[in-house]
């Protein structure tokens, strides 16, 4: 690495006669963000996605910068971003600078420059625009974190004055468990990440505006997002067994909006349970447990998630991130462990029951 290379010298070099003439104003919950962009085509795609969300301008928490262009090469030596646990796709490598980090999408070749409010998107963003929301909501995330949230690998749902976190581990449904209550008229929170925060007495939950990516079990579990399936495409996963048809990669952007009401999808809520699938598709009943979580910190890495590459602190920054924090978050909440098989109509219902019944 050049040792004068900084995330100040780069966004020097990346905005020296460079345009930008297109600009966006989203506003989740309370932070505002202001994209700018020398891509018209860009933006408008943004707008689209992000429409339910679109501000006027009222300053700004975030400022990102999303740059059209080839492809950039910086000279450095990036270190491997080892895959998940379960996976084993190398997706990013990254290096640190003194004043922040790059990191780079080893499959579409976009670079991402974020440290000391710069935050830098550049390649063919048009054509991998998804990553192009994934950092915007980074962006967030990171924001809410630094301001005292914790993650969560969770999604949100509110209905009948209950706010609702469902987490389990990766394949466990909670995308489909979700969607399977906005079918009786809930809202939609989150879908896989989940920002709490406790306030005096209360525990509030804050989703990332994204839209769910789902397998096609998902959509022929429910009669609301079968119809996103074409009909061919409906009478050939039909026939593959269902237990392999849950683990396809093939995945759908449900656009809930849509399909329910547009105004199904919010950002903020109270949190009075968490529901913990631990079960497995085996044919055996499911069983629900409410559990005292300080007797149960196994389930803890079940939901409590670390935020990855693009979170950075500064020495600044305070994120705890320890079991006790979750604890401590989750303190007021009715905490509840599904086992056994798998089955979400029936487990919806119950968990209803079990919730009007107890004092959450």
């Amino acid at each position: 690495m050049k040792k004068d290379m900084s995330v100040e010298s780069i966004k020097e070099k990346l905005l020296k006669e460079l345009i930008l003439k297109e600009t966006l104003y989203l506003k989740f919950v309370n932070v505002n963000i202001k994209v700018v962009s020398n891509s018209s085509a860009l933006i408008s795609c943004l707008k689209s996605y992000y429409n339910r969300f679109i501000s006027i301008d009222s300053g700004e928490s975030i400022r990102i910068i999303a740059i059209e262009s080839d492809n950039k090469e910086f000279n450095v030596n990036y270190l491997i971003k080892e895959p998940d646990p379960g996976k084993t796709r190398i997706k990013e490598e990254y290096i640190d600078l003194e004043d922040g980090r790059i990191v780079r999408k080893v499959l579409t070749g976009l670079v991402f420059i974020f440290g000391g409010g710069t935050n830098i998107a550049c390649g063919e963003c048009i054509k991998n625009s998804n990553q192009i929301v994934n950092f915007i909501n980074n962006r967030y995330i990171e924001w809410m974190l630094k301001n005292g949230c914790l993650l969560f690998h969770s999604a949100g749902i509110l209905g009948e004055g209950l706010g609702i976190a469902i987490s389990g581990f990766s394949g466990a449904g909670k995308s489909t468990l979700a969607l399977n209550f906005l079918d009786r008229n809930f809202l939609f929170l989150s879908n896989d990440r989940i920002m709490m925060k406790r306030v005096a007495n209360k525990t509030y939950m804050y989703g990332v505006p994204k839209y769910p990516r789902v397998n096609p079990g998902t959509l022929l579990a429910s009669p609301s997002l079968m119809k996103i399936l074409k009909e061919e495409e409906r009478k050939e996963f039909l026939k593959i067994p269902k237990d392999k048809l849950w683990n396809l990669e093939h995945k759908y952007d449900v656009f809930i909006e849509e399909i329910f009401h547009k105004e199904v999808f919010i950002l903020e809520s109270e949190i009075n349970a968490l529901i913990i699938l631990n079960w497995k598709r085996v044919k055996d009943p499911f069983f629900i447990k409410r559990i005292d979580l300080s007797e149960r910190t196994d389930l803890i890495p079940v939901f409590a998630k670390s935020p990855g590459l693009f979170f950075q602190l500064s020495s600044n920054d305070k994120y705890n991130s320890t079991d006790q924090s979750y604890l401590k978050c989750l303190e007021n909440c009715a905490v509840f462990e599904i086992t056994g098989g798998i089955d979400f109509n029936l487990v919806r219902k119950e968990i209803m029951m079990i919730l009007r019944k107890t004092k959450v």
